[in-house]
């Protein structure tokens, strides 16, 4: 009896099966999602016209250096030889969140990046809905120090800045 009993209430306490699949991402998200997937793609195969059409005409893009702050035409004019040369970089995303405004017309997102030439590395910005076409309006990216060696780095990018101060260098 035990056992039937326990049986019994395994079977009320499990939730119904209703052959219903897991919930695909929102409509939106998806479409920021597939932008994003495609810019990356149109990168890391030297696609210049591609990689830049899925900016705003306004967007800002920041770099890993401190100096690098461009607008989509500065950075495009410092993109240029990378692509002109059918290299440009390749960029993978590990995983995305994405949030919408209430009105669905701007979306913020963060990635995690694997990238050959900088090691892990982090994508942030921002997306506006440009007459039903989504477009990156800012993009940062950044490498995240772990905590651990933050006093090494932030001693080293000290000194750097010292050493740049310097008359003569």
């Amino acid at each position: 009896m035990p056992t039937l009993t326990l049986l019994c209430l395994t079977l009320l306490s499990a939730p119904p099966n209703t052959g219903a699949k897991p919930s695909a991402a929102p409509p939106a998200t998806a479409a920021v999602n597939a932008v994003l997937d495609d810019w990356h793609r149109a990168a890391a195969q030297a696609d210049e016209a591609r990689y830049f059409a899925h900016f705003t005409q306004d967007a800002v893009y920041l770099g890993t250096d401190a100096t690098e702050r461009w607008t989509r035409d500065e950075f495009r004019a410092w993109a240029h030889p990378y692509f002109a040369k059918g290299k440009a970089w390749d960029f993978t995303p590990s995983s995305r969140h994405v949030s919408l405004s209430k009105d669905g017309t701007v979306a913020w997102f963060d990635e995690v990046l694997a990238t050959p030439n900088l090691g892990p590395s982090r994508g942030s910005g921002v997306l506006v809905k440009e007459g039903g076409t989504w477009k990156i309006a800012q993009y940062n990216l950044s490498i995240p120090i772990p905590n651990d060696v933050l006093d090494d780095v932030k001693a080293r990018i000290e000194a750097h800045e010292k050493n740049k101060a310097k008359p003569g260098k």
